[in-house]
């Protein structure tokens, strides 16, 4: 009777190891009643995944449940929750979706993950009737709005949380805790969202992919801010002129103009900005410094998106797709011009033509108003502010744009870039026929009427 009743509890105790994975220590069984005495202190006297080492099945039973993560001085019950979680701290991702290619640490995540495809949400309130994907989802609604209390309180801030992981999390703030820390580069995190995107600038995981165009991203943030491109939606209004902007920080960069605060000046032509990146943008070129290279033709630009739009000329790319009817552009600023003739928003009153935007109507309504910035030392007429701006420098001689090989300065950009050809020995216009290239426009115009010799 005794022998059974030990092979009794030996097999509850193998079952209950392979219900919760609890394989930190073996259990060895044998027909012998004194071998299995024998191997029961063995059995149980050491951990497998430490090596600690106990007189008593207790003592380890005791051990084995407080199973410590080093990096974040997380507990586990069972080795394979234990497991689960250190790849958090190591970035490993192997489960791959193969709807979006979105990858997962673990199969439980995956599975999770795929209902977002599906749609179903198993778990559904019984008070509210509210249904969720994900039970911990569930579990969080039902603690905080229907329990009637937040029960784990910080007691250094005395912040509430539902459940005693996110008082955990929070801590790091006050003791400064980063338990992920990159093996590539070693930059730690205190959150591990913030370490999973930081990951993808060295696998270049880019699971976001838009499904008009197929560009894909690193964050789910970056895909939401790109959608906006095809549909064409400014949420951001200016609360005093109404002006409508895709981006959030557009908006703050444009309120600035209202308050007329511009601290960041220019230290050639005295121009002032609002954001010292306009700034620095606006002060190449003057300085001529071109950091941003075309790597198979070798041309320089001021500006990297000049760079990308300027790419499109080599791959014939057209990543700006209009989502009502399909027509693709290479530059951003062209798809929001034609956008605005689906929307027909802005109409002239006197001659009915369409316009995308107020910007363009109003410049259009000029020919009818007749509205134009005069000189007064001349009383010569513009339409368009810029053009009157580069006429001003005729009379005040100013030449804000230096040549940095020869000195010589000229009151207009395009001048000098002209000009710095006779530097470079840059010969940007080809004739197709012949591929013959020449310095200036003008020269390639005399070749091109000039008649083939016999």
């Amino acid at each position: 009777m005794a022998l059974k009743e030990e092979r009794r509890e030996l097999t509850q105790i193998e079952e209950k190891d392979q219900y919760e994975g609890l394989d930190f220590m073996t259990v060895e069984t044998t027909s012998s009643p004194k071998k299995v005495q024998k191997t029961k202190s063995k059995s149980y006297s050491t951990c497998h995944q430490c090596g600690k080492s106990f007189k008593k099945k207790q003592n380890l039973q005791i051990h084995i449940n407080v199973h410590e993560c080093h990096q974040c001085e997380k507990t586990f019950v069972c080795k394979e929750s234990f497991k689960r979680h250190m790849k958090s701290h190591t970035g490993m991702k192997p489960f791959i979706c193969q709807l979006c290619g979105a990858c997962l640490a673990h199969k439980q995540s995956l599975n999770a993950h795929m209902k977002r495809h599906s749609g179903e949400k198993p778990f559904t309130c019984d008070q509210c009737g509210m249904s969720f994907i994900h039970k911990v989802s569930f579990d969080y609604h039902t603690k905080r709005e229907h329990s009637g209390g937040n029960g784990f309180t910080c007691k250094r801030c005395g912040e509430s949380f539902t459940c005693k992981g996110n008082l955990r999390t929070h801590m790091r703030l006050h003791t400064g805790e980063n338990p992920f820390t990159c093996n590539v580069c070693g930059k730690s995190f205190t959150y591990k969202s913030p370490f999973d995107t930081h990951m993808r600038i060295h696998t270049g995981d880019r699971p976001f992919t838009c499904k008009l165009c197929g560009k894909s991203f690193s964050r789910k943030g970056s895909l939401q801010i790109h959608l906006v491109v095809h549909t064409g939606e400014k949420p951001f209004p200016c609360d005093q002129c109404g002006k409508c902007f895709r981006h959030k920080t557009t908006l703050y960069s444009h309120m600035k103009s209202h308050t007329g605060e511009s601290p960041y000046i220019c230290r050639f032509c005295g121009k002032s900005f609002s954001s010292k990146s306009t700034l620095n943008g606006h002060m190449r070129y003057h300085t001529e410094e071109k950091p941003f290279s075309c790597k198979l033709c070798g041309k320089s630009f001021t500006q990297n998106g000049t760079l990308k739009i300027h790419m499109a000329t080599h791959t014939g790319e057209k990543p700006f797709v209009c989502a009502q009817c399909g027509k693709c552009y290479t530059q951003e600023t062209n798809l929001t011009y034609h956008m605005g003739l689906h929307s027909k928003e802005f109409k002239c009153h006197q001659c009915g033509q369409i316009f995308p935007d107020k910007r363009h109507l109003t410049w259009h309504e000029r020919i009818h108003s007749r509205k134009t910035f005069t000189c007064n030392d001349c009383g010569k007429s513009f339409k368009y502010k810029g053009k009157f701006n580069v006429h001003m420098r005729i009379h005040t001689g100013e030449k804000p744009f230096t040549c940095t090989h020869c000195g010589k300065s000229f009151n207009q950009k395009i001048t000098l870039q002209i000009h710095t050809r006779l530097h470079t020995g840059e010969k940007p216009f080809t004739c197709h026929q012949c591929k013959r290239s020449f310095t200036y426009k003008r020269d390639l115009t005399r070749h091109l009427q000039t008649p083939e010799k016999s």
